[in-house]
């Protein structure tokens, strides 16, 4: 006989049990939903690409943590370590078939090789939603608005939306005499949740200056509210221009649509992949805001062009699922629950077999999650496995209950026991008390 393999999981990757499958895939359903009111559909690519589709496309940092190598074919391939990337190439493969301006969502694994924490691993669920295109404020605003959209559907508490622009910050770094240090110093200031403002200034200080890395705190600090935050931002940047512009003109279509106060100009958010060029947005949670941001994104109007010469800008976010689900379990917002079935067909006499696969017909065509259990046991242990499973009803049907002319509804959680006549007002009983 073989050695036995030890069963066990590479680092940064998870097995899911049923339970947080379950809770993933509500969520899950809930997004699909509010992405589908707001006229989104779905796309899907694969997950290994040409490397070269891939890899430049994000910064040197994240080039280092995509999973890329040669496969069987001696081909360059890599895992994607994102869903925009792929996104872009897809539009510029697929343009003439589409429509545009095109609308899309897409909910699938993404890989990178980087430093694991609670709510950051290396294989996890992005879940985007863009529209590619067009160029406009309405686009733009859409995008801020789906985020509140998709984040109230998921009952997840207060939060707040940052939003910022790269036109403005990379105006400001040209004033400043640095804009040949653009990408390291938005780089470094992205890190200011992460590691604080003190060795943000410090890692500025070498990279740019003492003078300009004072400036660039001063630039990226907030002010009492969005106008005195946006004034100062023009000032530094040399006045106002069409990247300020626009973020009056999206900050004026979120308060048109009642949701002004959950906007909130934050200089700061800079967003760490390269291919962003005007506004960037991240998504935090009033009640735990250390777990960072859990819906982020922008616009990118130029990545598409490393594959077409047909122009198609985009803006759009993604909601990082398994971040979210570990605030919501932080936060004690958890939904996990013990399964879909809603009702257990109790094995009782094996005589009654078929009388319970019928049973269990009529429940599944009155829309409820039904099963039978598959052997004759103690009923302690069906109990048992029903309790474990999260079941919260029964069916009991055996001989002493066919004798007359019965069929038992039992709460599995009250212990209350309910006579029927029938199956059929066994179901109805049943449906009432699950507020069908």
């Amino acid at each position: 006989m073989p050695d036995i393999i030890e069963p066990r999981v590479l680092k940064g990757f998870r097995d899911y049990l049923p339970e947080a499958e379950i809770e993933r895939t509500t969520l899950l359903e809930s997004l699909e939903a509010s992405f589908r009111l707001f006229g989104f559909v779905p796309i899907d690519t694969p997950a290994l690409e040409y490397a070269d589709i891939l890899l430049g496309k994000g910064g040197g940092e994240t080039d280092k943590q995509v999973y890329h190598f040669v496969d069987h074919g001696g081909r360059e391939v890599a895992l994607r370590f994102d869903l925009t990337v792929p996104f872009a190439r897809f539009m510029a493969e697929h343009v003439d078939e589409l429509y545009l301006p095109f609308r899309r969502y897409h909910m699938a694994k993404v890989w990178r090789g980087e430093n694991t924490q609670r709510g950051r691993y290396r294989e996890f669920m992005q879940c985007d939603f863009d529209i590619v295109g067009v160029d406009s404020v309405a686009a733009d605003a859409d995008i801020v608005l789906l985020i509140s959209a998709a984040l109230e559907t998921l009952a997840v508490g207060p939060f707040t939306i940052k939003i910022s622009h790269r036109g403005v910050f990379n105006r400001f770094l040209a004033a400043s005499g640095v804009a040949d240090r653009s990408s390291s110093v938005l780089r470094i200031v992205d890190k200011l949740e992460k590691i604080g403002s003190q060795e943000v200034g410090r890692l500025l200080a070498a990279e740019v200056g003492d003078k300009v890395g004072a400036k660039v705190l001063e630039f990226i600090a907030k002010e009492g509210d969005f106008a005195s935050t946006l004034s100062k931002m023009e000032g530094l940047a040399g006045g106002p221009g069409p990247d300020t512009e626009r973020l009056r003109a999206i900050r004026a279509s979120v308060e048109g649509a009642g949701l002004a106060d959950r906007l909130v100009l934050t200089p700061s958010i800079t967003r760490g992949l390269d291919y962003y060029t005007g506004v960037v947005f991240e998504t935090s949670l009033d009640s735990i805001p250390q777990i960072g941001s859990v819906c982020s994104g922008g616009r990118y109007d130029e990545l598409a062009s490393l594959y077409t010469t047909r122009r198609l800008p985009g803006v759009g976010a993604s909601i990082g699922l398994d971040r979210l689900l570990a605030a919501l379990e932080a936060i004690g917002a958890s939904r996990r629950r013990g399964g879909y079935t809603e009702v257990l067909i109790l094995d009782i006499d094996e005589a009654m077999a078929v009388r319970y696969q019928a049973m269990a017909r009529e429940c599944r065509a009155a829309g409820l999650a039904c099963e039978v259990f598959p052997e004759k046991r103690k009923l302690a242990q069906q109990f048992a496995y029903a309790e474990r499973k999260g079941i919260p009803f029964a069916l009991v049907l055996g001989s002493a209950e066919a004798e007359r002319g019965a069929i038992v509804l039992k709460d599995l959680k009250t212990r209350e026991s309910v006579e029927a006549s029938t199956s059929g007002a066994a179901i109805g009983l049943l449906r009432e008390r699950l507020g069908r």
